[in-house]
């Protein structure tokens, strides 16, 4: 059991990659886990094989929902009950250059990433406020520390998570509210499985799942891993602009390349 054992945390996006690997570990150390994404049959499949957890907020639940309408996430919330904490794990990518827009693909990814975020946080947030206690992790990505080639959408919603954690985190102090934010790298999933390249220090689901238990425990405002990457990625953001875009270029014919 981890130090979290005993509470109870809203996962949205559990029902497959990341989010159903975390709701797995979460449950292992003794956390309660209300799960959270569209598919109520596979969310309910996933209360199932979680290992049992009762805690004086309540046991496991299936809770579906669509982020990107406001009303499913309000309803959702209210069907959650007391929660220690949100975990917001949803997350939508196409690889795509500026040069061929898939403009219904970029809304998709925007909507989900970024504006079904705001959608959540706008539910949970002011209970946890009025109550004085709380804790909010957003999942970023190491794309959002600057920009990439082939990122068109993706990138910026993962930056803007980032500036949105930080946001988070000024806005609240003193409110009892804690806020993080985790950057992974390559994770293994049905959407790193969209890319045609070798993706270095690829990492299942699972040690991810670790990672971000274990930055939970720590609680640290940002955390990100592999430390490889995230020590790479950290690096480029204070090098000069025309450096970066110098090493950052790529050919026109490339595919996307962003953990």
């Amino acid at each position: 059991m981890s130090g979290l054992a005993g509470r109870r945390y809203w996962l949205v996006g559990a029902s497959a990659g990341i989010g159903r690997s975390l709701a797995l570990r979460l449950a292992r150390e003794g956390v309660a886990v209300a799960a959270s994404a569209r598919n109520g049959e596979t969310l309910a499949a996933l209360v199932d094989e979680m290992a049992p957890v009762r805690t004086a907020k309540g046991g496991h639940a299936a809770v579906a929902l669509d982020v990107t309408d406001a009303v499913s996430v309000e309803r959702a919330f209210a069907r959650v009950g007391d929660v220690d904490g949100m975990i917001y794990c949803a997350g939508a990518y196409e690889p795509m250059s500026a040069r061929a827009p898939d403009l219904g693909a970029l809304e998709t990814i925007v909507d989900v990433n970024l504006t079904g975020a705001l959608r959540v946080l706008a539910a949970c947030v002011p209970a946890f406020c009025r109550r004085r206690s709380g804790a909010i992790l957003l999942v970023g990505s190491l794309a959002g520390y600057r920009g990439l080639p082939e990122a068109w959408g993706y990138g910026a919603t993962k930056a803007a998570l980032i500036h949105l954690a930080e946001n988070l985190r000024c806005d609240l102090a003193g409110s009892g509210v804690r806020v993080q934010v985790c950057n992974p790298g390559f994770v293994q999933t049905r959407l790193t499985a969209k890319n045609a390249f070798r993706m270095p220090y690829l990492m299942t689901p699972e040690a991810a799942a670790r990672r971000i238990v274990r930055g939970l425990e720590r609680g640290r405002f940002e955390f990100a891993f592999p430390f490889v990457m995230a020590a790479a990625f950290r690096l480029a953001a204070f090098l000069p602009r025309a450096i970066y875009f110098a090493l950052a270029a790529r050919p026109a014919n490339t595919t996307g390349r962003n953990p």
